[in-house]
């Protein structure tokens, strides 16, 4: 049995006991979350599609941890002398 839930504006394809990494959620570490926005549930042959979601399908996680994402270096350059820029963004 799978589902398609929307997360923070991003579709994801969940299944029982599965780890899905997210953006950060407005909740704290160990909190049970709750989403209802649920589009697509597949059980074998079974298809329900929602318009646009399932009216009382829910599905349930637990927050893990927060994570700080790779570090992305931004580099700027003109051809004018003196136009390097060099700036460090933590996402």
């Amino acid at each position: 049995m799978y589902a398609i839930v929307e997360i923070a504006g991003h579709q994801f394809k969940v299944e029982k006991d599965q780890k899905v990494f997210v953006n950060r959620l407005a909740t704290e570490e160990g909190k049970k979350v709750d989403f209802d926005n649920v589009l697509l549930i597949g059980d074998g042959d079974n298809i329900t599609l929602g318009a646009p979601a399932i009216d009382g399908a829910q599905v349930s996680a637990k927050v893990l941890k927060h994570l700080k994402g790779d570090k992305v270096i931004v580099f700027k350059k003109k051809r004018l002398p003196c136009k390097k820029r060099t700036q460090t963004i933590f996402i």
